[in-house]
């Protein structure tokens, strides 16, 4: 069985026992996370919202909260004595799926 939810402005295909990265969630390591925001849940019988399945929600627990890998972002302008350099680290959160119902 899996399901297709919606955790910030991403949509993830998740199933039982994955664990994905996705965008900083407020709380700590082993707290449980539920995800209302179903879209859609397949398996032996595939169920599709409009645009959210009603009554449905996937469990999730913290595994972990992190930085992702710094980029780099750099500004050129040719012959204009201009350059600048920036970086950036994504603030994440690792979530191990559990419980699927709907």
């Amino acid at each position: 069985m899996y399901a297709v939810i919606k955790a910030g402005a991403h949509q993830y295909k998740v199933s039982k026992g994955d664990l994905i990265d996705i965008d900083k969630l407020e709380g700590a390591e082993g707290d449980k996370v539920t995800f209302d925001r179903v879209m859609m849940i397949g398996g032996s019988k595939t169920v599709v919202g409009d645009p959210l399945v009603k009554g449905a929600s996937v469990q999730a627990t913290i595994k972990k909260q992190f930085r992702d890998k710094k980029i780099l972002v750099f500004k050129y302008r040719r012959r204009k004595n201009y350059k600048k350099m920036t970086g950036h680290r994504q603030p994440l959160t690792t979530v191990e799926i559990g419980d699927i119902s709907g």
